[in-house]
């Protein structure tokens, strides 16, 4: 089955035929389509749902226990967190990079790529 991203788009106000771009919000690459004439800008269905639904998740506020396992600490990841990196189909291993980016931050990635985000606003 196509994706819908591969068909041409026409601006409902202008009348004049789109193009095709990528977005990064927050760490997502957002396919999207551009008029060119007005700037309207449209997000492809899936990957705005799945911005939202990342959206949901951080703002969320998760308590998890700080437990003792030998001379380390152990901390549990919320399977919700889990199921969506999964779902994102990010390469899942058993290991995570940690590293403490202050004295009350600690920060976990999933991937081996260390993402720097950028804010784009794609609704004018």
């Amino acid at each position: 089955m196509k994706d819908i991203f591969e068909t041409t788009m026409v601006c409902e106000d202008c009348n004049q035929k789109t193009n095709k771009i990528i977005l990064t919000k927050e760490g997502f690459q957002i396919r999207a389509w551009r008029c060119n004439e007005c700037q309207k800008l449209w997000p492809h269905p899936l990957d705005q749902q799945e911005y939202e639904s990342f959206k949901l998740l951080q703002n969320k506020e998760f308590k998890v226990k700080l437990r003792l396992v030998g001379n380390s600490y152990t901390v549990s990841i919320p399977r919700e967190i889990i199921d969506f990196e999964e779902e994102m189909q990010r390469e899942m291993n058993d290991f995570i990079r940690m590293s403490l980016e202050g004295p009350e931050k600690l920060s976990l990635f999933f991937s081996g790529k260390l993402k720097r985000f950028m804010k784009d606003d794609f609704t004018k």
